[in-house]
């Protein structure tokens, strides 16, 4: 791990993924909600507005409980995704939140919105067990 502050290039070049981590997650969410309004009646074909059978409503409802969930988690993760753009523009990209250290390049590749350093996630997951 360094404590070299990330080069212009570099900050560039996350800001690039972040950009298109967004997009991607913007378009997910366009289509999540458009499922979600249209509801079971809508996306199930059926036109009566009734299932057939008490485990279709139940499928529908879960299927329904499900895009809500995807569409919270894709909405947290674009506020992440937005935090860490804020980052690069106050130069405090890539600093782990908790220690204050670079957080390393590779974890940074997988995962550019994140917050803390891989010693400070392992600190946090041994205090929560």
């Amino acid at each position: 791990m360094s404590d070299k502050p990330l080069t212009k290039e570099k900050l560039k070049h996350y800001k690039e993924i972040l950009l298109i981590e967004v997009e991607n997650s913007q378009k997910l969410i366009n289509q999540l909600s458009t499922d979600y309004k249209k509801g079971t009646k809508d996306s199930s074909g059926d036109l009566s507005g009734y299932t057939f059978h008490q485990a279709d409503q139940g499928s529908d409802t879960h299927e329904q409980e499900k895009n809500a969930y995807l569409l919270e988690t894709e909405y947290q993760k674009v506020k992440l995704i937005t935090a860490a753009i804020n980052k690069i523009q106050d130069k405090t990209f890539g600093l782990c939140e908790l220690c204050g250290h670079q957080i390393a390049d590779a974890r940074l590749e997988i995962i550019p919105y994140v917050k803390i350093c891989v010693k400070c996630q392992e600190e946090e997951e041994t205090r929560k067990k």
